[in-house]
């Protein structure tokens, strides 16, 4: 098992908060993730289409994930999402991070989420702060 198999497997067996939503992470290489989940009742707000939050955990899952595949632990430290459509009960969401700059200690990703048609959901911006410790696998 290669390196980013191993950080994949990690970011979804110790991540209870990303469990308890239903968010995975799918695949991992050096500054990209793909992170998936499927809208369930219990994501629906009430106008009855997900909650902000869900899109949002998806965009900081896959950027903190993209992050990792450098090995070592981070934290968020600025983020921006747009909402640009609205998914339905059902849909299978995707959320794409790509690393645009990779620095020392910080390093910025643009996200994109999908739906399972590929029409675009939303975008966003995050940054994220590489701490001194490295990822233990």
């Amino acid at each position: 098992m290669d390196i980013y198999e191993k950080i994949k497997e990690s970011r979804n067996t110790t991540n209870p908060f990303c469990k308890r939503l239903g968010i995975w992470v799918e695949e991992l290489r050096e500054g990209y993730a793909r992170v998936t989940k499927t809208v369930g009742p219990e994501d629906l707000n009430p106008v009855g289409v997900p909650h902000g939050g869900v899109y949002f955990s998806m965009a900081d899952t896959a950027s903190g994930s993209a992050m990792a595949s450098h090995g070592y632990l981070a934290v968020t430290v600025n983020a921006n999402y747009n909402f640009l459509r609205s998914a339905q009960l059902g849909d299978v969401l995707t959320a794409e991070a790509q690393e645009s700059k990779h620095g020392r200690t910080l390093s910025f990703f643009d996200v994109r989420i999908t739906n399972q048609d590929g029409t675009l959901l939303g975008t966003g911006i995050f940054t994220f702060y590489r701490l001194d410790r490295k990822i233990e696998i």
